[in-house]
């Protein structure tokens, strides 16, 4: 699903049309680029304020890990 907060809107989830891929990570900053290659998306770097960001283009989900996010002061 796309970030309501970075596009002003939720579109409805289609099981099996809408990606439903969840990655976990340890940092707070990720960058997406679709993962396709050439048939990919721009890559985009997304912070996670609380638990997990989604990313506007390809809704891949993003996890903080348990216990990460400390990023030392950046």
């Amino acid at each position: 699903m796309r970030d309501a907060r970075q596009t002003g809107y939720t579109p409805v989830a289609l099981p099996g049309v809408t990606p439903e891929e969840t990655i976990t990570t340890t940092s707070r900053t990720v960058g997406c680029d679709g993962g396709g290659g050439a048939l990919g998306h721009p890559l985009v770097f997304l912070r996670i304020e609380q638990h997990q960001v989604t990313c506007p283009y390809c809704s891949r989900t993003y996890v903080l890990a348990e216990g990460a996010g400390d990023d030392g002061g950046h």
